[in-house]
C-alpha cells in the first residue's frame, strides 16, 4: 500500500520457471497483491509459484489459464482480477525480471496523485536504450511506436511496446477486458481503447533490462506487419467510435480526403512511369496531375494530424 492505495502487481507468465521466483521476491512491500496468472506454461511456472502462495496466500495468487491465451489475455484476467477486488491501481510487470522494481514508485507516482489515470514506462528515453536493447528490437520497437502514436492519438508517449504499466480503479472499471487483443498487441489496443474514453496518459522513463537469462519469444520482423494491421484496424475504430458516434470532429473528412488522394495518386504514379517507359515522353498534364494529387493528399494527411495532436493534449 502507498499513500493509503491498495495495489495489485499483474504478472503474465509463460514457461518462466528461472525468472519467476526472483521477481516474487523482489517485489517492493508496497504492493498488496501479486497476481501471477500462468498462461498453460509447460513448465514448472505453476509449481513454483504455488509453492510461493502457500507461504503467502494473503499476497500471491496464482491464477491457471486451461489453455494459452496469450499474453494480452494474462493481462486482462490479471486486470479483471484486480478490478473484481476492488484494487486501486494495477501494475503490470513482466514474469521474466526485465522490470526493475525500483523504477516502480517513479511509475505509481502520477497515478496516485490523480495526474493521470494510465502510466506506462518509456525504455526509449534513457541513452542506454540503444546500447542495451537489441538492435532489430529497438528499430522494431520505435517504427510501432511512431504507428502507435497514429492510431492511437496519443502524440506524446513513445515506446508503445512497454508492458510496465499502472492503470487507476476508474479505468479499470472502464475498459472492456474481454474484447482487449489477446497476444504482443495488447499495449498498443489499450492505448487506443483508453484514448476513446479521454484516459490521461503519461511516459516515465524505465530502465531497459536484457542479458539475465529471459527468453523472449517476439520475433519483429514478423510482428511488424502483423501489428501494423492491428493498428490500421485500431486507427479505424477510434475514428468512428471518438470522432464520429460519441463527437463529431472534422478531422476524420480530412484523414478520409488524405487517403483517397493518396491512393489514386498510386495508378496516376504506375500510368505516368509506363508513358515514360513505353513512348520515352512524360505528358506534362500528367506529371502535374501527379504532383497536384500527392502534395494535397500529403498536406491533408498532416492537417488531420494536427487536428488529432491537438484535440487530444489535454490527456497528456
Amino acid at each position: 500500500m502507498l499513500k493509503g492505495k491498495t495495489i495489485g502487481a499483474v504478472i503474465p507468465a509463460y514457461n518462466e520457471e528461472a525468472l519467476i521466483g526472483r521477481v516474487i521476491e523482489t517485489m517492493p512491500d508496497l504492493v498488496d497483491r501479486i497476481v501471477i496468472i500462468d498462461d498453460c506454461s509447460k513448465d514448472r511456472t505453476a509449481d513454483i509459484v504455488a509453492a510461493y502462495a502457500s507461504q503467502r496466500p494473503d499476497r500471491v495468487i496464482l491464477l491457471r489459464h486451461g489453455q494459452n491465451e496469450g499474453v494480452g489475455g494474462a493481462i486482462a484476467n490479471g486486470y479483471k482480477w484486480c478490478r473484481d477486488h476492488n484494487l486501486d491501481v494495477a501494475v503490470v510487470m513482466a514474469g521474466d525480471a526485465q522490470m526493475d522494481p525500483e523504477d516502480l514508485p517513479a511509475l505509481l507516482e502520477p497515478v496516485l496523485n490523480n495526474e493521470v489515470d494510465y502510466c506506462k514506462g518509456n525504455r526509449l528515453i534513457s541513452g542506454e536504450a540503444w546500447e542495451q536493447i537489441p538492435r532489430i528490437r529497438y528499430l522494431g520497437n520505435a517504427a510501432l511506436s511512431m504507428l502507435t502514436k497514429i492510431a492511437s492519438g496519443y502524440w506524446h508517449v513513445a515506446d508503445s511496446q512497454t508492458g510496465y504499466t499502472a492503470i487507476n480503479r476508474r479505468a479499470l472499471h472502464t475498459i472492456d477486458w474481454d474484447h482487449m487483443y489477446k497476444r504482443y498487441g495488447q499495449p498498443n489496443d489499450l492505448l487506443v481503447r483508453l484514448n476513446v474514453f479521454n484516459f490521461r496518459v503519461r511516459d516515465v522513463e524505465i530502465k531497459p533490462i536484457y542479458g539475465i537469462g529471459e527468453k523472449s519469444g517476439v520475433k519483429p520482423l514478423r510482428m511488424i506487419p502483423k501489428l501494423s494491421r492491428l493498428l490500421l484496424r485500431l486507427f479505424l475504430w477510434r475514428m468512428k467510435e471518438k470522432y464520429i458516434i460519441r463527437d463529431f470532429h472534422p478531422l476524420v473528412l480530412f484523414y478520409a480526403l488524405s487517403f483517397l488522394l493518396l491512393f489514386f495518386s498510386i495508378p496516376l504514379g504506375i500510368r505516368l512511369f509506363w508513358m515514360w517507359w513505353s513512348t520515352g515522353n512524360i505528358p506534362p498534364i500528367n506529371a502535374l496531375a501527379l504532383l497536384f494529387v500527392w502534395v494535397v493528399g500529403v498536406q491533408t494527411l498532416f492537417f488531420a494530424m494536427w487536428f488529432d495532436m491537438e484535440y487530444n493534449r489535454h490527456l497528456q
